[in-house]
């Protein structure tokens, strides 16, 4: 003879209430880059089912064209995560990019490269120094080196593209591919990686977040918060200028104009993954969906037929989104 357990509507009440509790409790806004993302996929997926929306191809080039961007914000997610911002990136590319063409023309692949890492790690460490040692606010630091980064570039160029010839460089920054997967992908990949790694599993990582979280309270307990400063903003003109050889490799040129504006998507990508504004919290994976997330409206909007000043609209739109749900821990 079987039993049944009976459920006293209290219970269900009792159940209910705590359901409710729970939702309550449960912070929408550090899984809104997720919740967004599939509502944006979706939404295109119907609207432009017959415009190839869909194709693997397409799919692919989402990826392939938000990978520079997603090297840059791994980068911009420990400066303000550190509580601080740097908007020299997008100029630091370009100039990098040129540097690199030019080397490449004189010397070849190695002086190549090393002229552009060079670049990222000069401007990097300069942000750096006027930051952490004589506490000048890095916004006002990074807008400025905006303007030296991108004037320079443009200088010495001539305004005139630097075209790369190469093809061991081409191939390695941006225009092959590593079997069936493009060369950009893997890099960003690569950056996402260690950059994750780095922020949520290394000592460095915790103070980083605990620098930007709370200063006073860090150097209480021993971290030298002026050094975190400094290696967070060189780690960023360091990545910055990757960003720029990728744009090189990607388009075989360089170009005083590869990078202009990245600085505002790569803080919209940060921001929207669930970074905080304010510093104290960092999610290196959450900015992988925000800059895929800017990535996706972008082609979207390219497919739907829209111009490129109706996408600055919409890109304009998304900065103010990501500032407006940004936490303050």
């Amino acid at each position: 003879m079987s039993k049944t357990t009976a459920i006293s509507p209290g219970n269900t009440t009792e159940a209910r209430r705590s359901f409710g509790t729970a939702l309550k409790e449960l912070d929408w806004r550090r899984y809104v880059i997720y919740i967004g993302f599939v509502v944006v996929f979706l939404f295109f997926a119907v609207l432009l089912r017959d415009q190839g929306f869909l194709s693997p191809n397409n799919l692919l080039n989402i990826f392939r064209q938000t990978a520079t961007i997603t090297v840059i914000a791994v980068g911009m997610t420990y400066v303000i995560s550190c509580a601080e911002i740097d908007l020299s990136v997008g100029s630091v590319a370009g100039l990098s990019s040129v540097c690199t063409a030019m080397a490449l023309s004189q010397w070849g692949l190695i002086p190549g490269i090393l002229a552009g890492l060079a670049v990222g790690l000069l401007v990097g460490s300069i942000n750096g120094a006027l930051v952490s040692l004589l506490g000048i606010p890095s916004f006002l630091v990074t807008l400025g080196m905006l303007g030296i980064a991108a004037g320079t570039a443009q200088w010495i160029t001539a305004s005139a593209p630097q075209p790369i010839l190469d093809d061991t460089f081409n191939t390695l920054f941006g225009s092959g591919n590593i079997g069936p997967v493009p060369g950009l992908i893997v890099w960003s990949a690569i950056f996402v990686a260690i950059g994750a790694v780095v922020l949520n599993r290394t000592r460095f990582g915790r103070q980083v977040l605990a620098t930007g979280g709370n200063r006073t309270a860090a150097e209480f307990t021993g971290i030298n918060t002026k050094k975190i400063k400094f290696q967070v903003l060189l780690i960023s003109g360091a990545v910055a200028s990757v960003a720029g050889m990728l744009y090189a490799g990607r388009l075989q040129s360089g170009r005083f104009q590869w990078g202009a504006g990245d600085e505002l998507s790569a803080i919209a990508a940060v921001i929207l993954g669930g970074t905080s504004l304010f510093g104290g919290a960092g999610t290196v994976i959450g900015t992988l969906f925000g800059a895929l997330l800017i990535g996706l409206i972008n082609n979207g909007l390219i497919l739907a037929g829209l111009d490129a000043s109706q996408q600055q609209v919409v890109r304009g739109a998304i900065i103010i989104l990501a500032v407006a749900l940004a936490r303050k821990k």
